[in-house]
């Protein structure tokens, strides 16, 4: 079991050795752009569900 153990430490610190890390400026880039895109989402969504809303108030909820 221990050499299992080992063995899955030592496996995994090679792998990370290959792994390519994005750059700062990539990392900022990307998290710029995930936040826009949620908020972007998040209008849109809000939008639609403020249509429904209104379509429900106005013509089925009387």
């Amino acid at each position: 079991m221990a050499f299992r153990l080992t063995s899955y430490f030592r496996e995994s610190r090679d792998e990370l050795k290959k792994v390519v890390w994005p750059s700062t400026k990539e990392t900022r880039s990307n998290t710029v752009l995930v936040i826009g895109i949620s908020v972007a989402v998040a209008i849109f969504l809000g939008l639609i569900d403020l249509g429904l809303n209104y379509l429900l108030e106005k013509f089925i909820i009387r």
